[in-house]
């Protein structure tokens, strides 16, 4: 879900967005960061035809820009793109902001946890503020774990059982930062 004002993005397109606030970069650049051999690509794959499609509706947004071109041994001349301002905005608020559902935790957050360690940010307020997001959701869960019966019960401990691992996991990461 996106903030108020914020663009409506796909988690690819966040990813490629983040990629070229970076540094100006390229398609090609990017698709091998998110490829199967890519540091990026064991959290969340991205195909090329995507990387390159999610480059022109940034630019469409106003998120990117072209920033000029790179020579290339290997293949065409290489058009690089830049993040504006208000890419660079977008992906700042994007990043530091939690998932919304428990459901995204395994894509969206560990995209986020990714990148900010690209970037050597101590991610300690993002896991914070999602712990802060789930912690209600396991309360309301263990409620509904007590009244629940039959496979109601089973969906309700399944649900239960996913957050309460989630926020062990979030509760250990912040040990590991720096």
């Amino acid at each position: 879900m996106s903030a108020a004002g914020e663009p409506a993005l796909s988690l690819s397109e966040w990813l490629v967005l983040c990629l070229i606030c970076e540094k100006p970069t390229h398609g090609n650049a990017i698709a091998g960061l998110l490829g199967p051999g890519g540091g990026l690509g064991q959290v969340w794959r991205v195909h090329k035809a995507v990387i390159y499609r999610a480059i022109e509706r940034l630019e469409l947004l106003g998120l990117v820009r072209a920033a000029g071109e790179q020579p290339s041994s290997r293949g065409p001349v290489r058009s690089l793109v830049e993040a504006t301002a208000a890419g660079q905005a977008a992906a700042s608020a994007w990043l530091s902001r939690p998932v919304t559902h428990a459901r995204d935790i395994r894509s969206e957050l560990l995209v986020k946890l990714a990148l900010l360690d690209r970037a050597g940010v101590d991610a300690r307020e993002l896991l914070l503020a999602q712990q802060g997001q789930l912690a209600p959701i396991a309360e309301a869960l263990a409620d509904r774990l007590h009244a629940a019966a039959g496979f109601d019960r089973t969906v309700a401990l399944w649900r239960h059982e996913t957050i309460t691992a989630t926020l062990r996991f979030l509760e250990a990461l912040p040990l590991q930062s720096p």
